[in-house]
């Protein structure tokens, strides 16, 4: 059928992401409600989903239209003492208002810049799995992701390279990263091995230490785990670890639930709009431009209104986005 409609006079497939683009271009949607089409299309869990929706259905563009509107009065405002010749008591309390003002929209920007960011949700709540050789950190991925993804011997040293496996969990993304087992070793290869590891559980979201408590690394959300526990040698778990089986299964389940706690504190609420790394620049340097209105003449006071405006538009697509429209849209499926 599309090799027949492609032969009629005029017809030609869908670009990947034509009609979207068409309808930013026409001024029907923003950049804001095209990157969360997007994300929409690559959603893969329920949270996922929904964040995306709140984007696409145009939460954060109604949001960044308030913000805009504020600077847009200010800036009437600004413009309006300029040109008004008056005493300079009546000046320096235009200016007094004016910075005032425009520190209260910088204040409200930063409580949104502090906000958990898009990007964990999108890419996943990152676990990482660290211990000494042997500790059971492979047979644990496998277990907790029900399927054999990580090659697991009696061998220490099995693990070399990185291994990271996509899970979701009541329907919250989370990535597993199996590591190499931290020890020295006159090995190149699993020396390599071993610096990942390091970096990697330095990097993580959630530190899954499957080694002696009084060795495991400094971490904001670390869980101590003592794994193996259906050994008779291992049933007694040291004060703070949390005792685990692959083999038996015991506490996996509760092992879950408390990653969930965990990534409930690192991701966006389920009401909240988010922002991914792009919004949140621009939201920065309106935030930026603001503070600087606060504290400076009425004429500077113009000038770092207009740039927190030109901030707002390029979030939205008014302006400045022509360089990152192909990467965009690129992510779209044919003729969506």
């Amino acid at each position: 059928m599309l090799a027949a409609l492609a032969g009629l006079p005029g017809m030609r497939a869908a670009e990947p992401g034509e009609f979207t683009r068409r309808a930013f271009a026409n001024g029907r949607i923003d950049l804001t409600e095209a990157e969360g089409l997007a994300d929409l299309l690559e959603a893969e869990t329920e949270s996922q989903r929904r964040a995306a929706l709140r984007n696409a259905g145009g939460g954060l563009r109604r949001q960044i239209e308030v913000w805009r509107e504020r600077v847009v009065m200010l800036s009437a405002r600004a413009e309006a003492a300029i040109d008004y010749v008056g005493d300079e008591d009546e000046t320096a309390a235009d200016e007094r208002g004016l910075a005032g003002e425009a520190l209260a929209v910088a204040d409200e920007l930063r409580g949104w810049l502090v906000r958990p960011r898009a990007e964990a949700l999108k890419d996943g709540i990152r676990v990482v799995a660290a211990g000494p050789p042997n500790a059971g950190k492979s047979s644990l991925i496998n277990a907790l992701c029900g399927i054999d993804r990580a090659i697991v011997t009696s061998v220490p040293g099995t693990t070399r390279d990185v291994i990271e496996v996509p899970l979701a969990i009541a329907g919250v993304p989370f990535v597993l990263v199996d590591t190499a087992g931290l020890r020295f070793s006159d090995d190149q290869v699993e020396r390599v091995g071993v610096e990942r590891a390091e970096a990697e559980a330095g990097g993580a979201d959630i530190l899954l230490w499957l080694g002696e408590p009084a060795s495991a690394p400094l971490h904001s959300s670390r869980i101590l785990l003592h794994s193996r526990a259906d050994l008779a040698d291992r049933r007694d778990a040291p004060d703070g670890s949390f005792a685990v089986s692959s083999t038996t299964g015991a506490g996996l389940a509760e092992l879950a639930q408390l990653l969930l706690r965990l990534a409930s504190q690192l991701l966006p609420s389920e009401d909240e709009v988010t922002l991914n790394r792009r919004q949140a620049e621009g939201v920065a340097a309106a935030e930026a431009a603001l503070r600087e209105a606060s504290n400076a003449e009425i004429e500077i006071i113009a000038d770092a209104l207009r740039r927190s405006r030109e901030a707002f538009d390029r979030i939205t697509g008014r302006a400045g986005v022509e360089d990152m429209l192909d990467a965009l849209f690129g992510r779209f499926c044919l003729g969506k």
